[in-house]
């Protein structure tokens, strides 16, 4: 597996890497820090400035002790990438030169050099064309839920993400959320046994679903520990959940997307990226 580590010289970067190497099978690192001037006025020239040779320099640096970093965790690196732009133009760029598999990356804000805010990481999810790992802090790389509902998606995401990430002796979660209809609870609607039935039916068939996929992940040598059906509104309800219960991963499937949807995830990948403590490794089909 090939993966571009995007790196801004932070801790938080530094642990993104180090969260995602605890569930990657094996890869290849490309190290990528951008330089991000875009903040500066258009009339400002700096390419050729004091300020942007500072920069420059600060770049290599970065890209220097990432790779000394990253060599004494055994981990094989390819290439040094600097670039010079908005960073997530810089990483949608070097993303379309090369055959990734994922994207790794901290999510936080800084500025100048420096500049990932947590936009930049649900941006990058939304555009790029392959997976995005992205990460908050520093975790023990033990606990794994797998956000899933009925869709093609979800069923792709977790054949891939079982093909592609080692989940030994891991504890693998399952959860989904159904929602109610809303036209249950109109005024009117004063059947109560039948708002249960419905609700139960609900609930049997989420089982189900659960029961589908731990199915499918036993196929593959990995026990399930916990399944959970909750009702609600899935990425409140599942952002709660990771809360409560001290999830390290959260693996959710997302669609693909054109270009022009930027910042367009879908409500809940997009929620549980901005809430969730856990790290984030959005799948692409």
């Amino acid at each position: 597996m090939r993966v571009l580590f995007c790196t801004d010289g932070s801790k938080i970067s530094y642990h993104s890497i180090e969260n995602f190497a605890m569930w990657a099978k094996s890869f290849t690192v490309d190290i990528l820090c951008a330089i991000d001037w875009s903040f500066l006025p258009d009339t400002l020239s700096v390419e050729d400035s004091d300020f942007g040779s500072m920069c420059a320099n600060s770049a290599d640096s970065i890209l220097d002790y990432s790779e000394k970093f990253l060599k004494e965790l055994g981990y094989n690196i390819e290439d040094k990438i600097k670039m010079c732009g908005a960073t997530v133009d810089c990483i949608i760029e070097a993303c379309n030169k090369k055959d990734y598999d994922c994207i790794v990356l901290g999510s936080h804000g800084k500025k100048g050099i420096q500049k990932w805010l947590g936009s930049v990481s649900q941006e990058v999810a939304s555009i790029a064309e392959i997976s995005t790992y992205i990460s908050k802090e520093r975790n023990y790389g033990k606990k794994v839920l797998f956000a899933v509902d009925s869709s093609d998606i979800t069923y792709s995401a977790i054949v891939k993400s079982l093909e592609t990430y080692d989940f030994t002796d891991k504890e693998i979660e399952l959860i989904t959320v159904y929602e109610l209809p809303e036209y249950l609870f109109l005024e009117g609607n004063v059947d109560s046994n039948w708002m249960l039935d419905i609700n139960k039916k609900q609930a049997t068939a989420a089982m189900i679903l659960l029961k589908s996929f731990e199915k499918l992940i036993n196929e593959k040598g990995y026990e399930v520990s916990n399944k959970t059906v909750l009702s609600g509104t899935p990425a409140v309800e599942v952002i709660k959940y990771i809360a409560k219960n001290d999830v390290d991963l959260v693996i959710c499937g997302i669609r693909n997307r054109k270009y022009l949807s930027k910042f367009i995830l879908s409500s809940v990948s997009k929620r549980i990226l901005e809430s969730a403590k856990s790290d984030v490794l959005l799948i692409r089909p």
